[in-house]
């Protein structure tokens, strides 16, 4: 069973993505941790506690984090989540609060009394992973890895289709907070960055006949699904954006998932037209060897992710 903390900014997708993790026999959810990103980190703690509460998985603790960016100021998610940032579902207001302990602190600690074990899942902006590694760099050598919902690189045209930044060819969560994507990227740990290139493929979607499994389930996060498909595909947009951030979840479960290779990536941190793009080196020569060398997904069995989530949801 692999140990995780689920960095998260709550929203649809990254709600679900807490369903899925919680929901996996083959993942100990060690905790969740929010951060300022999609919502206020108000919202997205909230939200956090709300899921948990609908799962009945009252034991995982909620760490609230970062509040604001390391240098920049927030920027507003031009993508609407609903609302309540969970697609109008109208969970009921939690009546579990968060711990008192702080998520920077709360990662720390828990890496520290689980070395080389945790995996940090980071599904919204870096900037608690970031600011954990600043003030004790004496956990990189013992964190696992990091599987993150991070970059996009240019590798087919859903890289920049999709872009979900508020720059031409950047990411959401690396567009708001590019400091703390570039100190992870640069930190030595094994990082595993699932672009916008694999993460919002149009493929990415539910038949008819799996979102009426959906609606007829007993499970309450099965209707939370539904609802939320309902809710992007009457705005315009497709199912993928419920689920985006399960993929770094799914890789987490199984690797087989997605098909990786290396590259060298830097992040732009300078505000301009590229302000958050992450810039991968693919020449043949003159490479910039100096830049980041991380894994990057390139492909992904779209048909086993979705069996595999459809599966944990209705489970």
């Amino acid at each position: 069973m692999r140990k995780i903390i689920l960095d998260c900014d709550p929203g649809m997708d990254d709600s679900m993505a807490i369903v899925m993790a919680c929901k996996s026999p083959a993942l100990e959810v060690l905790a969740i941790t929010t951060v300022n990103g999609n919502y206020p980190v108000e919202v997205t703690s909230r939200n956090a506690l709300k899921v948990l509460e609908m799962l009945g998985r009252m034991d995982v603790p909620v760490g609230r984090g970062m509040a604001h960016p390391m240098v920049r100021r927030s920027p507003k998610d031009p993508f609407t989540h609903g609302d309540d940032g969970q697609a109008g579902a109208g969970l009921p207001l939690p009546t579990t609060k968060v711990a008192d302990q702080h998520a920077v602190t709360m990662i720390i600690d828990l890496v520290k009394r689980n070395p080389h074990e945790v995996t940090l899942i980071a599904t919204g902006p870096l900037s608690n992973v970031a600011m954990a590694l600043t003030q004790a760099p004496e956990i990189i050598p013992l964190v696992k890895e990091v599987v993150a919902i991070s970059g996009a690189f240019g590798l087919n045209r859903y890289a920049f289709l999709n872009a979900t930044g508020d720059t031409p060819q950047s990411e959401w969560n690396v567009y708001v907070d590019p400091q703390a994507a570039d100190l992870v990227y640069s930190s030595g740990i094994p990082f595993t960055a699932i672009g916008l290139d694999v993460a919002t493929y149009f493929s990415v979607d539910f038949s008819t006949e799996d979102v009426a499994q959906f609606k007829a389930s007993p499970r309450k996060e099965a209707w939370f699904l539904s609802n939320a498909i309902d809710f992007v595909r009457g705005r315009g947009f497709d199912a993928y954006c419920t689920i985006i951030d399960c993929m770094a979840v799914g890789y987490a479960i199984d690797p087989s998932l997605i098909i990786t290779q290396k590259a060298h990536v830097g992040v732009e941190t300078k505000d301009g037209l590229t302000l958050g793009m992450t810039v991968r080196d693919g020449r043949h020569h003159h490479v910039w060897e100096h830049l980041p060398l991380i894994q990057i997904a390139c492909d992904a069995d779209y048909g086993r992710f979705l069996q595999l989530l459809k599966e944990l949801v209705l489970a």
